[in-house]
C-alpha cells in the first residue's frame, strides 16, 4: 500500500505527551524523564476539506501542532542507530486536545481518552516525502488561528528526538506500515472556537488549513 494513504490505512497512532520543555510549563506539567505516551485511533483522523467538531459537552478545545513520522515497515524493538530506516515520510498534524476533559482526567488520576481520542482530533495534511524533510530535528511549525499566529517553535526543542522516540516505543509497541507517531508540540497552544479557521504550517514545505464547528 501507499505510504500517502496512511491515514486510511493505519492501524495506530502512538502521540508524545509534554515533549518540548515550554510546553510542559505553560500547562503546569512536569518536564518528564522518559517519553509519556497515550493513544489516538485511526478514526480520529481528517483531511482537507473536513471540519473539526468541537465534542458534546466540551468547553475548552485546544489546538497543538505537531510533526508526524509516519512508519513504512514493521518496527519492533530497533536501536536508536536504526530508527530512522523505519521512517517512510511525515506529515503536518494538529493533535486537538478537549482540555476541560483533560484536566477533569488528570485530577481524578483518569485516563486521557476522552480528551485525545473522539472523532475529528487529528487534522494532517498530505503526506510529506522523506526528501521534503532532510533533519526531522530541525523542522520549524507554525499554527495560526483566525490568521493570529499562536505557535511557532521548531523540534530542535523536542526534549526527545525522533530516533529516542522510535526506539523506545518500538520497545512496547509493534509500529507497521502506516502507523503515525505524533511528536509532540510547542508553546502556543490554545482555545479554538466553533466558527474559527486553523492553519499550520512547514515553511516551503506544507500547509494547513482546517475549520472549526460545533458538533450537533
Amino acid at each position: 500500500m501507499s505510504l500517502t494513504r496512511f491515514s486510511q490505512f493505519g492501524k495506530k497512532v502512538v502521540a508524545v505527551g509534554r515533549n518540548y520543555a515550554d510546553h510542559a510549563k505553560e500547562l503546569g506539567n512536569a518536564v518528564p524523564s522518559k517519553p509519556l505516551l497515550f493513544m489516538k485511533p485511526s478514526s480520529c483522523y481528517i483531511t482537507a476539506g473536513q471540519s473539526i467538531e468541537i465534542p458534546v459537552g466540551c468547553t475548552e478545545l485546544h489546538h497543538e501542532i505537531e510533526l508526524g513520522a509516519v512508519i513504512k515497515k514493521t518496527c519492533k524493538r530497533v536501536p536508536e542507530a536504526d530508527a530512522m530506516n523505519y521512517v517512510g515520510g511525515y506529515c503536518l498534524a494538529l493533535d486537538m486536545t478537549a482540555r476541560d476533559f483533560q484536566n477533569e482526567a488528570k485530577a481524578k488520576g483518569h485516563p486521557w481518552t476522552m480528551a485525545k481520542m473522539f472523532d475529528t482530533s487529528l487534522p494532517v495534511s498530505d503526506f510529506i516525502p522523506l526528501e521534503k524533510i532532510q533533519d526531522p530535528g530541525n523542522v520549524r511549525l507554525w499554527c495560526k488561528v483566525n490568521d493570529a499566529l499562536r505557535q511557532d517553535g521548531c523540534t530542535t526543542d523536542m526534549i526527545f528526538t525522533l530516533p529516542v522516540l522510535i526506539s523506545y516505543i518500538s520497545q512496547y509497541f509493534t509500529l507497521q506500515e502506516g502507523d503515525l507517531i505524533l511528536t509532540g508540540t510547542p508553546s502556543g497552544v490554545g482555545p479554538v472556537k466553533s466558527g474559527d479557521v486553523i492553519t499550520g504550517g512547514i515553511p516551503d514545505v506544507i500547509e494547513i488549513k482546517f475549520n472549526v464547528e460545533q458538533r450537533t
